[in-house]
């Protein structure tokens, strides 16, 4: 890609951008740089907002403060940061004066330059960060030049914009940037997963599924699925897809033609190999994925998949896998102790998160709770009880979880500290540490959001080490 020629259409074009968070003023200066007239719209008008305005507005850029409802006078585009919900009045009051609104991803899309790097994208309610960073680890295995992008490491923009060129880009996106991207088309794409999650923002589960599977839209080669989420398969079903895309089953079973899957103790591909009907590739052991977890090992195959369609060797996804090291507070273990192992994996936000974690140990003692957002725990605590040493409940909705191990698993021991400080953390790994036995795992997943108690969920997961680590110096 490298410098580029953009188009001059830009020049002097009213672009209202709406929301100052980390995609909206990088979208306002990129606008501003290409000529266009931008103003930006932010509903705070605190200290922080001030400050940012002032240093916009010192580049020409027009700020409104404190009013992101009014369209301004004038507007042609509207570019909007992906927090903002669709039933907004601004995005009424554009729909009703004929205004498209863009996300910044579709931005990004949209300013892409003759022959710029195709796009292997990754959406899922949980996994999408591993997944692309071990797409990432593959496709540079293989010899590429690539970035993980999107909603995760280099922004959009500045992949699309920079000087460094791609032979291809890794792209995690939300279901929030997918609502506001109508064109983007991926050369592949993979839904790993659909929970709940966000109904507050798309209005209703059919929705949110909605703007997960514009993913597939246009996709040239490979419609990757989780063929243990069926929803996933029948979003693949419902794309209008480019001519002869092939639809990409993974699976932690064994795969039938035209799938990843496992047998035995290997990964193997049945979808990119030459007769699909008797033939299997192996990519990978699973014990080159870390941790082995069934559901990382389900990123695994999401991202093997994504990269074969691609056309990279398999020898690119054995060494892709085994240079990949997962990001703090996902399933990590902090330190073994006496025989028991504490693992944080504070990014388990939400219950299908933390259903994938507590899946990958038994026995456990599980430190949960948090704000719950609107979810209900009995099919977790179900799943799970059967695994269950013990349980240590802490912050605000604790209750919730409380009452569905009450119904599903009374007899296992429960630890209700009726607390939401950060100093709970200490109280809940000593709590821990008095249920476990050697063999255990004390599992840090706890199902939900952590902003009761914790900026957010890597805050959280450092109390959590911080505290363990505490734990070890006592006990050496």
């Amino acid at each position: 890609m490298g410098s580029r020629q953009v188009s001059t259409s830009w020049q002097g074009k009213n672009v209202t951008v709406a929301g100052m968070g980390v995609s909206g003023i990088p979208a306002a200066r990129v606008l501003a740089g290409l000529g266009a007239r931008v103003t930006v719209v932010n509903d705070g008008d605190d200290e922080r907002s001030r400050t940012q305005a002032a240093e916009l507005e010192a580049e020409g850029i027009t700020v409104r403060l404190g009013d992101g409802a009014t369209l301004p006078e004038g507007t042609e585009l509207v570019v909007t940061t992906p927090g903002w919900q669709p039933d907004k009045p601004l995005f009424a009051a554009a729909a009703e004066a004929g205004v498209e609104v863009w996300g910044d991803v579709e931005l990004a899309w949209r300013l892409r330059g003759p022959g710029a790097a195709p796009w292997l994208a990754v959406t899922g309610t949980n996994g999408k960060t591993t997944t692309v960073r071990m797409l990432a680890a593959i496709l540079e295995a293989a010899g590429l030049r690539t970035a993980a992008v999107g909603n995760i490491g280099v922004s959009l923009l500045d992949a699309v914009l920079g000087e460094e060129e791609y032979d291809v880009l890794a792209v995690e996106l939300s279901s929030y940037q997918l609502h506001w991207a109508p064109s983007v088309r991926a050369h592949s794409a993979a839904v790993l997963n659909l929970a709940p999650d966000h109904l507050d923002w798309h209005g209703s589960m059919q929705a949110y599924a909605a703007d997960k599977g514009r993913v597939y839209g246009g996709n040239q080669v490979a419609c990757v699925y989780n063929v243990a989420d069926k929803a996933t398969e029948d979003l693949v079903r419902e794309a209008d897809v480019e001519e002869g895309c092939r639809a990409i089953g993974f699976t932690l079973g064994t795969p039938g033609p035209s799938q990843v899957g496992v047998v035995d103790d290997l990964l193997v591909d049945r979808a990119f190999v030459e007769n699909r009907q008797k033939q299997a590739q192996e990519l990978a052991q699973v014990s080159d994925i870390d941790p082995p977890a069934p559901h990382n090992i389900a990123n695994a195959l999401a991202a093997a998949a994504l990269a074969r369609a691609f056309g990279v060797p398999a020898t690119a996804v054995r060494d892709g896998l085994r240079a990949f090291r997962p990001d703090p507070h996902r399933i990590e273990l902090v330190e073994e102790i006496e025989g028991v192992r504490y693992v944080d994996d504070s990014k388990a936000t939400n219950t299908h998160a933390a259903e994938a974690s507590l899946a990958a140990y038994d026995p456990i003692v599980w430190i949960a709770g948090g704000l719950a957002k609107g979810a209900t725990f009995d099919e977790l605590v179900a799943t799970a009880a059967k695994r269950l040493r013990g349980v240590v409940l802490m912050g605000a909705d604790r209750a919730l979880i409380r009452e569905a191990l009450a119904r599903h698993a009374p007899e296992v021991p429960v630890v209700d500290l009726d607390r939401t400080d950060t100093g709970a953390m200490p109280a809940a790994v000593r709590e821990a540490a008095r249920l476990a036995r050697p063999g255990d795992t004390v599992l840090l997943a706890p199902a939900c959001a952590s902003m009761d108690m914790f900026v957010n969920y890597n805050k959280r997961g450092e109390a959590f080490a911080d505290a363990v680590r505490a734990l070890a110096a006592e006990r050496a």
